[in-house]
């Protein structure tokens, strides 16, 4: 049984006979945890129809490039980031021949060129079609741009010949599909990520804390689980679900995460810290709570240890990545951070009101000490395994 917990995968259907198996496809999707939306082109809605896909998916289906609704805020846009991986199934030899050039005159060629998530493309013609040079050369084109292809199979065909050109078994394509997730580059690895925000406590019922939902920690787990590593997820309060074979360790304070990290960072390859830990903490827990008695409160606040700064000090230090979400200067600020604490590359990120925090989408810029690349905005999970495979590169020169 494959596994798509929390995966979004866009599906394209372009204009094949084969069309028709791609609804057991999405089913299978489902099955395996997977949120999916079908984007279906002209072709496609002639051998099936919007509300087939629709029913199966529990989403609305996608068909035109200029959907007034959509277009108010730049449908082809939101489905390219919005989405983990972009299945096209079946791919006809048009849709490969478009998809080859770059055209955008449909929505999921649009969408496909828009979009940062891994693209493939299941075959599905005549046999001579297929054969034929021109359509060879599209896609020796695409694995060149690293489109991934599945298949075709070789059988009988709709049009009574027999030969290489049937879209693969929905089976084979759902497995090759899960498998763009997995991809060892951090085998055996020990991976600790810290996540969400922290809880500094002032009575009973109040606390400090702030925006931060956890979101990209916890995509970033993920990712880190699909890269084959052992995963450790300190987190502060959140109701996210913990990622599939995650090791979950809930803290609420600076201080317990400071306590959590300290104890396991032993045998850690490497440490990511994600979490918007609080900088300060009251110097005094009231026992009972505060009454409202006067016009103003004063608290007496303390430092919290600094945790990044901690674990990059320690004699073996594992590899270690820090965040940095500011309001201005995002290059200065971030470079200043990574250079104070010493650490091996930091990711940067504008926040504010309906940037980053609490949002599904993000934009990062990374930096290391000799090298500086900005991730472009698209959905956490995405970013998440973005990351992971840089870090898997700047520290074991993976892929």
């Amino acid at each position: 049984m494959i596994n798509l917990d929390n995966k979004r995968i866009l599906l394209g259907v372009s204009g094949s006979i084969a069309a028709y198996k791609s609804a057991e496809l999405v089913r299978h999707f489902k099955d395996a945890g997977a949120d999916v939306r079908v984007v279906l082109t002209k072709g496609g809605a002639e051998f099936v129809t919007p509300l087939t896909f629709q029913a199966l998916s529990g989403n609305p289906v996608h068909t035109n490039l200029l959907d007034t609704k959509a277009e108010a805020a730049m449908g082809h846009i939101e489905l390219a980031r919005w989405a983990d991986a972009i299945l096209i199934a079946p791919a006809s030899a048009n849709f490969i021949a478009r998809l080859a050039q770059g055209h955008a005159n449909d929505l999921l060629s649009t969408i496909c060129l828009a979009t940062n998530a891994a693209i493939a493309i299941a075959p599905a013609m005549n046999q001579q079609m297929w054969a034929n040079t021109a359509t060879q050369k599209n896609l020796q084109q695409l694995n060149r741009r690293g489109v991934l292809q599945f298949g075709p199979d070789e059988g009988d065909q709709a049009c009574g010949e027999t030969g290489l050109g049937r879209m693969l078994a929905i089976e084979q394509i759902a497995a090759h599909t899960a498998d763009i997730f997995e991809t060892g580059s951090l085998s055996e690895k020990t991976v600790i990520i810290t996540a969400g925000p922290t809880q500094e406590a002032i009575d009973p019922v109040r606390y400090l804390s702030n925006h931060s939902s956890g979101k990209m920690g916890y995509a970033i787990a993920q990712a880190a689980i699909e890269a084959g590593a052992k995963v450790i997820l300190i987190s502060g309060p959140t109701a996210l679900p913990t990622p599939l074979h995650v090791k979950r360790i809930n803290i609420r304070s600076a201080q317990q995460m400071h306590t959590a990290v300290m104890q396991h960072i032993t045998h850690c390859d490497i440490f990511i810290s994600t979490a918007a830990v609080a900088d300060y903490r009251p110097v005094n827990i009231v026992e009972q709570k505060i009454k409202k008695t006067n016009d103003t409160l004063t608290l007496e606040l303390q430092r919290n240890p600094d945790i990044l700064a901690d674990v990059a000090a320690l004699t073996s230090p594992p590899f270690t990545v820090g965040f940095a979400a500011e309001t201005e200067n995002l290059r200065r600020h971030a470079l200043e951070k990574r250079e104070r604490k010493k650490i091996d590359m930091i990711a940067a990120n504008l926040v504010g009101e309906n940037i980053a925090f609490e949002n599904d989408d993000n934009t990062l810029l990374i930096l290391t000490a000799n090298n500086e690349q900005q991730l472009a905005t698209t959905s956490k999970f995405v970013l998440g395994r973005q990351l992971i495979d840089i870090i898997a590169k700047q520290k074991y020169n993976a892929g």
